[in-house]
């Protein structure tokens, strides 16, 4: 089989909602990515031979081919095709996972998998309650699935709380992490880490060149005082991810589109997994997918060098730490999604990003990233820098 890898890794700031990117229609945003991926590589625009984008709210502006309109936006000629998904949170992991079976299977040789979501122009859930303020059916869990598993519907902070109780988590313990995600992204962005990533964006208000969710100031008392979200819960807004605006993307090549366009590669694909298990606690499923993905790829947990786990609620990647064993302090180096944001669709290569070039600025070797996904999914993705 062929090999592909990342040879560009790029994505926007973290914008707050209603923040600075807020006057910036979704295709836009996007579109900065596919620029800066196709202008730092310099190949020739017209040899993408496709873009998959991950966005899981495809409505409003992110609706109608939102990927094509992205291409539409850029610098990229018509010619170039797109296509968009959703794999919810992990949208654009899986757009990783897609583009670079493109490249393995030999059918294509350049393919631009990204991500976007606009969380303050296209909120949260927007497609669920468009239809269902217009009395369009009865939403997206039949009668059929909610009997078979016995809830009256799904919630990923039901899941979050599910697993806090499962793994013993206190809230001290989860907003005592939380505050270590914005000391390390508060450190990332004072040593310049986060400079080879992000692409600054152009708005008519000005330029927004970092991310805006960190709190400098941040402190355990402060983060003490959110309130829990269910009344006798210990998830809060404040150790959960960040509602956030951004979009990211990466470029992958095969060997031929390297020797090609002259291009150096950052990145070598080694492992591509996705599982599915229980729908109800839904955001364990980063465990059992990360021992197979080990598993299938010869690899030990300790071989890992750094790993991104996607910071959706404190509770997840604590829980991935207790369960694997993993090094804690290989974990989310420059910080996470609850200091970072987590712009849904858009942060499965905005995490790759991070780590690609986290993993060659430190001299690693091997990187993991995963997350959990509505309904029980997960996906993992290991690299190994070159």
């Amino acid at each position: 089989m062929a090999e592909a890898y990342i040879v560009e890794a790029a994505r926007t700031p973290g914008g707050r909602r209603k923040g600075g990117l807020a006057s910036v229609h979704p295709a836009d945003l996007g579109a900065v990515v596919l620029n800066a991926l196709v202008e730092r590589s310099g190949v020739d625009p017209a040899a993408i031979d496709d873009v998959i984008v991950g966005c899981v709210s495809q409505v409003g502006e992110q609706a109608f081919a939102f990927g094509r309109n992205m291409v539409l936006a850029s610098k990229l000629p018509q010619t170039v095709p797109a296509v968009t998904i959703d794999r919810q949170c992990g949208s654009s992991q899986q757009a990783l996972h897609f583009a670079a079976q493109a490249v393995m299977s030999g059918t294509q040789d350049l393919v631009i998998a990204a991500g976007a979501e606009h969380m303050t122009r296209v909120p949260m859930g927007s497609n669920v309650h468009l239809a269902q303020a217009a009395g369009l059916g009865e939403g997206p869990f039949s009668r059929a699935i909610l009997d078979r598993f016995g809830v009256k519907g799904f919630s990923q902070f039901h899941g979050a709380q599910a697993i806090s109780d499962k793994y013993g988590f206190s809230r001290a313990e989860m907003d005592a992490f939380a505050l270590e995600s914005h000391r390390k992204a508060r450190a990332a962005i004072e040593s310049g880490a986060f400079a080879a990533e992000i692409v600054p964006v152009e708005t008519a208000d000005g330029v927004v060149s970092q991310d805006e969710g960190v709190r400098f100031d941040a402190s355990i008392e402060a983060i003490g005082g959110v309130r829990t979200i269910a009344e006798g819960g210990s998830i809060t807004a404040a150790n959960a991810s960040q509602i956030t605006d951004g979009a990211s993307g990466v470029l992958i090549a095969s060997e031929t589109a390297i020797k090609r366009f002259g291009l150096k590669p950052l990145a070598r694909i080694v492992n591509l997994t996705v599982t599915a298990g229980d729908p109800v606690i839904m955001l364990e499923e980063p465990i059992p997918a990360t021992a197979r993905a080990l598993e299938r790829s010869g690899l030990k947990i300790d071989d890992i060098d750094l790993f991104e786990v996607n910071e959706a609620f404190a509770s997840v990647p604590m829980a991935w730490l207790k369960a694997t064993g993993a090094d804690a302090a290989k974990l989310n180096v420059n910080g996470g999604a609850i200091a970072l944001g987590h712009p849904l669709g858009g942060t499965g290569t905005k995490l790759m990003t991070t780590l690609v070039h986290a993993l060659r600025a430190r001299g690693g070797r091997y990187g993991l990233q995963t997350m959990c996904e509505g309904g029980g999914i997960a996906n993992v993705t290991i690299v190994e820098a070159v």
